[in-house]
């Protein structure tokens, strides 16, 4: 019994290396099936990744569909350039009053203030000196005659050869019984700086709308022409105008031009009415002639000749 229970064994045994090789092939055979089972899933999962490639180019194409389609961007910039527009207006309106420039707003001459040409007098207005004093214009030749210079803006070359011009013969000036006044557009703080800078002896009129400028005829485009005005005496009326004017001539010019016509009209006209006021007078109010010498006459000829004798 022993021995045959041993052949069964034995043959087990014989058939276990059968065994091992037939299943060796349903392995083999399964990977070759997950294989092709895994090539497809790799096909699949490739074509899914193309896919959404495809999905995400379309989506790409559709986007500047989208940018165009906002409308809040262009009109975010609009208003902020309108903005800026008037913050800049504004700004230069303030840079204007600073630096003695004007705006568009004040282009126009005051309506009280007409064109001023030979002959008219100075205008009623009031400006600031460099002290930031009011100055009354229509009173500045009350006692003196006057000279106004202007200068397109101070402290700059051209118009510091003018001034210095004007201060070099100031007293000149004076003794002949005339004011000096630089006028312009600078602000009051700026002519002050600049009368110190340069040690100007007179004092500097501060037009910042171009009012008194605009009826000298001296405003072009909100700039300053330089020139020069001389008013007379007493009656403030203008006398002589050179416009424009250049720098260095200026103050020569309006020097020359007062030395020629000496004393003012009115000047002139006073002194000949003290003169009469002071002729004797007889007694009917009336001023006496004055005398004249007379010739002596020639001797008078005889009316009737002497009668001729007769012949006897």
């Amino acid at each position: 019994m022993s021995a045959a229970a041993a052949e069964p064994i034995a043959d087990t045994t014989a058939i276990a290396p059968d065994a091992e090789v037939k299943p060796s092939e349903p392995v083999a055979d399964a990977q070759a099936t997950a294989e092709a089972s895994e090539e497809p899933a790799q096909e699949s999962s490739e074509t899914a990744a193309a896919a959404p490639s495809a999905r995400r180019s379309s989506r790409i194409s559709a986007q500047p569909a989208k940018e165009t389609a906002k409308p809040k961007k262009p009109a975010a910039p609009k208003n902020q350039r309108k903005r800026t527009v008037d913050e800049a207006q504004e700004e230069e309106g303030e840079g204007a009053e600073k630096n003695g420039t004007a705006s568009k707003k004040t282009k126009t001459v005051v309506p009280d203030i007409p064109s001023i040409d030979i002959g008219d007098p100075l205008p009623t207005l009031t400006l600031k000196n460099e002290k930031d004093e009011d100055v009354d214009v229509s009173k500045l030749a009350a006692e003196k005659g006057v000279v106004v210079f202007l200068v397109p803006k101070a402290d700059t070359p051209g118009c510091t050869t003018q001034a210095c011009g004007f201060r070099d013969v100031y007293a000149d000036f004076s003794g002949l019984g005339y004011d000096v006044y630089c006028l312009s557009a600078d602000t009051t703080t700026a002519q002050s700086k600049w009368q110190s800078k340069k040690n100007l002896s007179y004092s500097l009129l501060s037009d910042p709308k171009r009012v008194f400028i605009a009826a000298l005829g001296a405003a072009e485009k909100n700039k300053t022409k330089r020139s020069h005005f001389i008013f007379e005496k007493g009656t403030g009326k203008l006398v002589d105008k050179k416009n424009p004017v250049k720098p260095a001539d200026s103050p020569t010019l309006a020097l020359e031009f007062i030395k020629q016509h000496g004393s003012s009209p009115m000047e002139g006209t006073a002194t000949t009415n003290e003169e009469a006021s002071a002729a004797p007078k007889d007694a009917n109010g009336h001023a006496d002639a004055p005398a004249t010498e007379v010739a002596d006459a020639p001797p008078a000829e005889k009316a009737e000749a002497e009668p001729v004798p007769m012949e006897t």
